[in-house]
């Protein structure tokens, strides 16, 4: 399974921030009526105990049955996720204290693709019909840099941004193909450098700092249009660039070792602007779902002591040690002499754990 996230036209935003609000309707007594529920009998409802409640009530809101269903589903899957016997309430009201972006989902049953058409030179255009009560449609145009043509469509759903456009999240099925190389690779994460693997690539991300005194000049200028243009601008090149990174790896590799790093530990210190903008969690996560759809076995390892193990012989003299020694980015064991590059020789060491790791969890055959 596969998302692909296209660019809906401006013009359609008003419509959509309509059923968005019946959306909120739906979500918001799904969530107060689970809630009493549990209050009075100590048991959660799930999606089907919601659908008998909800049932008939897209007539109503202008919404259709499986839209009524998905929101049901995600609420239970996301009460369960997040261990809670409530979830927060969503408004589209921007005088709101807490404004939730807008969210429609659609299940397969409710999208057609219309057309495919070419724009320009190299510009295509689709067309979707979604479906919403009956005898009502939804036609929106969206930028299309995928050419949904070629694919088929399993569920769509439109997104809000804090910019206020909307995107299409349509998800698509592909065959499940081994794309993976033969290799093994370990990664280390880091601040100066968001990643650094055994043979010696780095991710370098720092987009936070590069636009510091720009965001800086339009804070103080309280102009929060261009503010928000700034952080939708950093969080999409530290997407781009860690999705380049890690699919290069998982392209071309078959074991990828991950020393196991835990990210909120840093949040209440010094480091934490760093920590948010090396994106540890984001590199982890696209890692993850890429390696179970390419094939690749992913795992993550304790990392104590990499730093400072010298991956040649195994030595710790003269090896950077604590905060005193973060500043230190080369070192020469005394044992052996040989000279390490600080991130590639832990980088070195979280591979071999994890090949040890294999090599007591998987029996020879």
């Amino acid at each position: 399974m596969k998302t692909l996230k296209l660019r809906v036209k401006d013009k359609h935003a008003k419509q959509l921030m309509t059923l968005s609000n019946a959306v909120n309707f739906v979500w918001n007594y799904v969530n107060e009526l689970s809630f009493k529920h549990l209050q009075r009998t100590g048991k959660f409802f799930s999606a089907y105990d919601l659908a008998i409640y909800t049932k008939g009530s897209g007539e109503f809101l202008n919404l259709h049955s499986q839209t009524i269903q998905a929101i049901s589903e995600t609420h239970a899957k996301s009460r369960k996720q997040f261990k809670k016997a409530k979830l927060n309430w969503r408004t589209n009201n921007p005088k709101a204290r807490r404004k939730s972006l807008g969210w429609i989902p659609f299940k397969k049953s409710a999208i057609k693709n219309v057309k495919t058409k070419l724009s320009g030179k190299k510009c295509l255009k689709s067309t979707i019909q979604l479906s919403l009560t009956k005898g009502h449609k939804l036609t929106i145009e969206l930028w299309d840099s995928y050419n949904l043509a070629l694919y088929t469509i399993n569920t769509c759903t439109l997104v809000q941004d804090a910019r206020g456009r909307w995107y299409a999240c349509v998800t698509i099925k592909e065959p499940a193909e081994t794309r993976c190389g033969d290799r093994n690779v370990g990664i280390d994460l880091g601040c100066k450098e968001s990643a650094t693997t055994s043979n010696g690539c780095k991710l370098s991300i720092k987009q936070t700092h590069k636009w510091a005194a720009k965001l800086g000049v339009a804070q103080r200028a309280r102009n929060k249009n261009r503010v928000k243009a700034i952080h939708a601008k950093v969080k999409n090149t530290r997407q781009d660039l860690i999705h380049k990174f890690t699919h290069g790896l998982v392209k071309n590799n078959a074991l990828i070792v991950v020393g196991k790093l835990n990210s909120k530990l840093f949040t209440s210190t010094k480091l934490a602007k760093s920590v948010y903008d090396a994106g540890w969690f984001e590199i982890k996560r696209q890692l993850g779902y890429k390696c179970k759809y390419a094939g690749c076995y992913y795992i993550e390892v304790n990392e104590r002591y990499t730093t400072q193990t010298c991956s040649c012989c195994g030595s710790r003299c003269n090896s950077p040690k604590g905060r005193a020694g973060l500043g230190i980015r080369e070192w020469m064991c005394v044992t052996c002499n040989t000279v390490h590059d600080r991130d590639v020789n832990a980088a070195k060491n979280i591979l071999a754990v994890g090949l040890d790791r294999l090599a007591v969890e998987i029996p020879v055959l």
